[in-house]
């Protein structure tokens, strides 16, 4: 479970999160929606510890993470999966060595165990092929399938957290990184997945949350989200209808 109680947070002056309070279980589909500027990113990050908050309290499983060090944080951290936009590979090093950089650094495994296991991981998405690629040469949807399964490699996460993970991809790569997200949690696992595309949140999630200004405009289900009469989701949701 995540927890946040009456959480402030701001970048120098300005303000981007307000006073949040809500709690999201492990096992649940969330798609937080919103602007640019609007704090989603900045959610994402506070629930990992990358940043702290300005007031209120943080509880991660049922630890309290709002005022953890840098090497107390590790044990919350491990319990995600994540995934930020723009953070995607490490550009000097190739696909192998980008999936295989968490298994060196928080396991014992011999070279031939990590070796087996990257191959485990880029066949499950279909990119086996490219494992002695740069980054420079993947495709936008091959980036952020090796992305995801590097943030696999290490740990079992009790959810996945997805920043903008098919922002700028075309209709096909898109739809494969949609299923991808979706085979991920049939064994129960859920995700946050912060986005502003409508369509691929609506094809995901069974909760939906809508920042505006640093607060939260809307937290309902799908139904309730389409039938909301607010003016800010409504100008969202015309992204489903297509122009004449």
């Amino acid at each position: 479970m995540i927890v946040f109680d009456r959480v402030s947070f701001s970048y120098g002056i300005q303000e981007v999160l307000r006073d949040l309070s809500f709690s999201i279980p492990f096992n649940q589909r969330v798609a937080i929606l919103g602007g640019s500027g609007d704090g989603k990113t900045t959610l994402l990050k506070l629930i990992v510890g990358l940043l702290k908050p300005d007031s209120g309290r943080i509880v991660i499983d049922g630890k309290d993470i709002t005022d953890k060090r840098e090497d107390e944080l590790r044990e919350a951290r491990t319990k995600f999966s994540i995934v930020f936009q723009e953070g995607a590979l490490f550009d000097s090093l190739n696909v192998k060595e980008n999936v295989a950089f968490g298994l060196r650094e928080y396991s014992r495994m011999t070279e031939e165990q990590i070796d087996k296991k990257v191959r485990e991981l880029l066949g499950e998405v279909g990119l086996e092929h490219a494992i002695e690629l740069m980054p420079e040469e993947l495709s936008g949807g091959m980036l952020r399938r090796v992305s995801i399964m590097r943030s696999l490699a290490a740990f079992v996460p009790k959810m996945f957290l997805y920043d903008e993970a098919t922002t700028g991809l075309d209709p096909m790569n898109a739809d494969i990184i949609c299923k991808l997200i979706l085979d991920l949690t049939k064994d129960g696992k859920g995700f946050i997945i912060v986005t502003h595309k409508v369509f691929d949140a609506l094809r995901l999630a069974e909760r939906f949350m809508f920042l505006k200004d640093g607060s939260i405009l809307f937290d309902g289900n799908r139904d309730q989200l389409m039938q909301s009469p607010i003016r800010e989701i409504q100008v969202f949701l015309k992204e489903l209808t297509p122009p004449l």
